[in-house]
C-alpha cells in the first residue's frame, strides 16, 4: 500500500446546460492529471450540468442526458486516475444531488447529499431529495469521505465519515460569493478539521451564472485547522495536493497559499466576472450602454471595459434640453479615457414629437413626473434600438439604492439585459470608483490609471430630467438613505430599532414606502451580479401587492 496519495483538484468554469463542453472540461482535466500522475482528479458539486441549474434539473431528459455524459466519461477515463465529479442521480424513483466516484471504466461509488440548503439563494428541497449518509469510498487504498457542499456546513455528516473510517474528507462545492464569503468558509471548514482530526480538501467551482458569481478559493487543511494551500479566488486552476501517510494518518504536503483579496477588490472582481460570463455564456460580444456623465454609468463603462474589452463597449449620450455642458464634457472624458466608442443621439427631437402626440390628452394638466419620464424611456427606447440592430447587450447601470426606492423609470433606465451594480449602493459606488481609479490588476482589460474623473466622482448627482434638479430633491441625502436601506433589507431590523439608532421617523418611514411600493419595478429589472446577502431577487422575495407597514 502506497503512502503517499496525488490528488488534482480541478477549480474550473463548468457552463448550466452545457453537458458535453463540461464533460470535455472534465476530460480535460482528467488528461492533465494523468499526466502528472495523479492518483484521482476531484471536481466541483454538480459539475456535469453547471450550477445551479434550478427548475431544468426537473426536466427527465436532461437527467438523462447528464448521467449518461457520466457514464460516458467512465469509460472513456478508464485507463488513468479516478474521477470525482458531481451530478444528478436517480435512486428508487427519487432525484438526489450526487457525487459520482468514476474508476477502471465504470461508476464505482455515488455519493448523495444530504443536507439541502433551502435559504438565501438556494432552494434545493425544492428540487432535490435528501438522503442517508454514506460511509467512505477506496482510491488506491484510501478512505476518503465526501460531504457534499451544504454537508460540510453542519457537523454531523463529517464526524459519521470520520466514524466510519474516511481518512480524508473531500468537499465538492458550489458555493457562490458574497463578501466576506472566503472566511466564513475557512471558519467553518477548521471547524471540520478540528471536529474530526481528518486533513480536508475544500473544492469550489469558479465562473459567473446568472446574478451568481462561484469565486473558487478552494483550499485544503491539515488536522488542527492549519492551511496548507489555498487555491486562487475567481480565477480556474488545476492544482496538485500530495498527501503523505505517517504515524498519525494523512497529511498534506505544503501548497501554495493565493492571496484573497480585500472586498473592494473582490466586488469589483465579481462584477467582472458576472458580467463576463453572462456574455460568453449567452452568447453576447458587445455591450452598450448610456453614458450620461454621472457616477453610475461611469463605473458600468469601467466594468465593462475591464470584462470585455474597450473596444467591445459602445457608449451612447443621449442629451436632452436638460443635460448640462458639464455632462457632455464629462462623459466625453470617461469614453476617452477607458477607450471606449461615444456616439451622440439628442432625443430633444422625439421628446417633442411625444410631446405634440399627447398636447390634446395633457392639454389641462401641470407638467411633473410624467414628462420627465418619457424623456427616461425615450432613452430607454433609443438604446434597444441600437442594441437590436448592431447585436450589442444593453447594460442598464442603476445602484442598489435607486432600485430599492424605485430612483428608476420602468421601460426607460431599466431597460437592459444586465446590471453589474445592482447589489452596490449609491455610497459603495463612490468607494469603488475611487479604488479602480488607484488599482489596476491583470485580470482588468481597461486601461490603468484614474479613468474615472474626479469631478464624476464629488458633483452632486442628478437625473437632468428638469432644470437644477438634484437626486437629493427627491430623497435623504445617500449616506442616510444607504443606512436605512442596509437596517431595513440586510439586517430586516424595525422602523422602531432605525429610529433608536438616530435616524428621523418620518425619513426612515418614507424610505420603507418607497422600498415596498418599487418591488414590482424590482420583479421586472434586469439580473445582475450577487455582492451581498440580501440581493434583489432569490435572497429577497417579497410580493409585489403588500398592504404591511411597519408601525413600530
Amino acid at each position: 500500500m502506497s503512502d503517499t496519495f496525488r490528488l488534482m483538484l480541478g477549480q474550473l468554469n463548468p457552463t448550466v446546460g452545457a453537458i458535453a463542453g463540461n464533460a470535455a472540461l472534465a476530460r480535460q482535466a482528467w488528461t492533465e492529471g494523468r499526466a502528472a500522475g495523479a492518483d484521482m482528479v476531484a471536481l466541483p458539486e454538480m459539475f456535469i450540468t453547471g450550477y445551479q441549474t434550478q427548475d431544468l434539473i426537473l426536466k427527465p431528459a436532461f437527467v438523462t442526458a447528464a448521467i449518461a455524459a457520466i457514464e460516458a466519461l467512465a469509460a472513456d477515463c478508464a485507463d488513468g486516475p479516478t474521477i470525482g465529479i458531481g451530478g444528478p442521480a436517480r435512486v428508487t424513483g427519487r432525484l438526489h444531488n450526487a457525487y459520482y466516484i468514476l474508476q477502471g471504466g465504470k461508476i464505482t461509488a455515488t455519493v448523495l447529499k444530504h443536507h439541502l440548503p433551502n435559504d438565501a439563494v438556494f432552494d434545493e428541497r425544492r428540487v432535490f431529495s435528501s438522503d442517508d449518509v454514506s460511509g467512505p469510498y477506496v482510491v488506491n487504498g484510501v478512505r476518503i469521505g465526501t460531504p457534499i457542499c451544504e454537508d460540510a456546513w453542519h457537523s454531523d455528516v463529517a464526524e459519521t465519515l470520520a466514524e466510519t473510517g474516511a481518512e480524508i474528507l473531500l468537499i465538492p462545492n458550489g458555493s457562490p460569493y458574497h463578501r466576506g464569503k472566503p472566511n466564513l468558509r475557512l471558519n467553518l471548514m477548521v471547524a471540520r478539521v478540528v471536529e474530526t482530526g481528518l486533513p480536508l480538501v475544500y473544492l469550489n467551482m469558479v465562473g459567473g451564472q446568472d446574478d451568481q458569481v462561484f469565486d473558487g478559493s478552494s483550499m485544503v487543511l491539515n488536522p488542527g485547522g492549519r492551511l496548507m494551500a489555498q487555491l486562487p479566488q475567481f480565477d480556474a486552476a488545476m492544482v496538485m495536493v500530495t498527501f503523505r501517510r505517517g504515524p498519525d494518518g494523512w497529511r498534506a504536503d505544503p501548497g501554495e497559499i493565493a492571496e484573497i483579496p480585500r472586498v473592494w477588490e473582490a466586488d469589483y472582481r465579481a462584477c467582472v466576472m458576472a458580467l463576463a460570463d453572462y456574455m460568453a455564456k449567452t452568447g453576447f460580444r458587445q455591450v452598450l450602454l448610456g453614458l450620461s456623465g454621472g457616477i453610475d454609468s461611469a463605473i458600468v463603462a469601467t466594468i465593462a471595459a475591464d470584462a470585455l474589452g474597450p473596444e467591445n463597449v459602445r457608449c451612447v449620450m443621449l442629451p436632452s434640453v436638460y443635460t448640462s455642458d458639464a455632462s457632455h464634457h464629462d462623459a466625453g472624458e470617461v469614453a476617452r479615457n477607458l477607450g471606449c466608442r461615444l456616439d451622440t443621439v439628442p432625443i430633444g427631437g422625439a421628446q417633442g414629437a411625444v410631446g405634440d402626440a399627447l398636447a390634446d390628452l395633457f392639454a389641462q394638466t401641470e407638467p411633473g413626473v410624467t414628462e420627465e419620464n418619457i424623456q427616461s424611456r425615450l432613452r430607454g427606447l433609443m438604446l434597444m434600438a441600437i442594441s437590436n440592430k448592431f447585436g450589442e447587450m444593453l447594460l442598464t447601470t442603476g445602484n442598489k439604492s435607486e432600485v430599492a426606492v424605485g430612483y428608476c423609470t420602468i421601460y426607460g433606465d431599466m431597460n437592459g439585459g444586465y446590471n453589474p451594480i445592482k447589489d452596490m449602493y449609491k455610497t459603495r459606488v463612490f468607494e469603488t470608483c475611487r479604488w479602480r481609479n488607484e488599482n489596476h490588476r491583470p485580470w482588468m482589460k481597461g486601461p490603468a490609471g484614474a479613468v474615472i474623473p474626479e469631478r464624476v466622482i464629488t458633483k452632486p448627482p442628478s437625473a437632468e430630467l428638469r432644470p437644477d434638479q438634484k437626486d437629493q430633491d427627491s430623497l435623504p441625502p445617500y449616506e442616510v438613505l444607504d443606512a436605512i436601506l442596509e437596517g431595513l433589507v440586510e439586517k430586516e431590523q424595525s422602523v422602531a430599532d432605525l429610529v433608536a439608532m438616530g435616524f428621523e421617523r418620518a425619513t426612515v418611514k418614507k424610505v420603507e414606502h418607497l422600498l415596498y411600493i418599487s418591488e414590482y419595478k424590482r420583479f421586472q429589472a434586469a439580473p445582475g451580479t450577487r455582492l451581498t446577502q440580501k440581493a434583489f431577487w432569490l435572497d429577497r422575495r417579497y410580493p409585489i401587492v403588500n398592504r404591511w407597514r411597519d408601525e413600530s
